[in-house]
């Protein structure tokens, strides 16, 4: 008698606990969980190399900005770095930016960047598109930039980099 005295005590006590959770429309806690938003700001280094008629390694700092959502996540980032061709002894900086508008999909973004031989220096803009996976981040694309290209620098090119996270700040919204 006594443990069914107690079986339905938790059974009532259950019922009680649940209806205090679902307060309102049956479907309006599936409906906050679905428009719920989670933003991340992820900041560290990349290392890289970029390989292309010359291979050049690459080091830079990268922000990524994440909505992390049950439908259409989104990423975006910025990145600037420099690499360096050691061989032909070819400096370059480069400035950027990706989006990747959903979880399992391409990048696609920009880069502005300059290139100096330490005699002559040039400038323009490569169009990238990716693929970004955890750490990695595999990126093809052209460096467009003026005419005559008279020292040793990639136009079309591939590169892997590895992103280390340093910070991260996590914001939930409503």
């Amino acid at each position: 008698m006594k443990l069914l005295f107690l079986c339905l005590f938790f059974v009532s006590l259950s019922g009680m606990v649940t209806a205090q959770n679902f307060e309102g429309e049956p479907f309006e806690f599936k409906k906050r969980l679905i428009d719920a938003k989670v933003s991340v700001k992820k900041t560290g280094p990349y290392f890289g190399l970029q390989q292309g008629k010359f291979l050049v390694a690459e080091i830079g700092g990268e922000r990524q900005w994440k909505q992390i959502r049950l439908l259409q996540a989104q990423t975006h980032a910025a990145h600037m770095g420099f690499n360096y061709n050691f061989k032909y002894k070819v400096l370059g900086y480069d400035v950027g930016y990706w989006w990747k508008p959903n979880r399992i999909g391409l990048t696609y973004g920009g880069n502005l960047f300059l290139r100096s031989d330490f005699n002559r220096t040039k400038f323009g803009f490569a169009p990238v598109i990716g693929f970004k996976m955890w750490l990695l981040h595999l990126q093809t694309g052209y460096h467009f930039m003026p005419r005559p290209n008279d020292f040793e620098t990639n136009t079309f090119f591939i590169s892997l980099r590895i992103g280390i996270i340093n910070d991260r700040d996590i914001e939930f919204k409503k």
